[in-house]
């Protein structure tokens, strides 16, 4: 059974590896700072006791007042998972890194979020709609799209 990983205990490695990375853990969730979401995927990706090679899962969701960008990360080879979330105030211009450099198979996920929520991934190799069309009015999935 894939066991999940305690935020706290993952935030403190993380400090630990790179200090000033605004993390935190609550309960099962590893918080990001957005500007530090690239440098801490790519550590939880490549520090060998942590090893997260496999993204199972990239989504967001619309909470009116702010987004949460959410990740599923699991370790094939300790058999352990781990979400991490980046929280993004507000309604306007919105975005994070791309990990499609980390991990190929966010290129669909991140372009459907992109499409559907309007949050922009920068240094996505080819972010546009993937769902609807190119001047599609507006983002489906917003609590406010009419």
């Amino acid at each position: 059974m894939t066991r999940a990983l305690a935020g706290a205990e993952v935030a403190a490695k993380i400090k630990g590896a790179l200090p000033g990375a605004g993390v935190k853990g609550e309960g099962g969730t590893l918080w990001v700072e957005a500007r530090d979401l690239f440098p801490v995927a790519r550590y939880l990706k490549e520090e060998p006791g942590l090893a997260m090679d496999y993204l199972a899962n990239l989504t967001a969701a619309d909470y009116l007042d702010h987004f949460e960008v959410v990740y599923h990360f699991l370790s094939m080879q300790h058999n352990h998972s781990l979400v991490l979330k980046v929280r993004l105030e507000g309604r306007g211009e919105l975005g994070v890194p791309s990990v499609t450099p980390l991990w190929k198979g966010a290129d669909f996920q991140e372009r459907e979020v992109y499409d559907l929520l309007g949050i922009a991934f920068s240094g996505h190799p080819n972010l546009k709609r993937i769902l609807t069309w190119e001047g599609f009015p507006g983002h489906a999935l917003r609590k406010d799209f009419v």
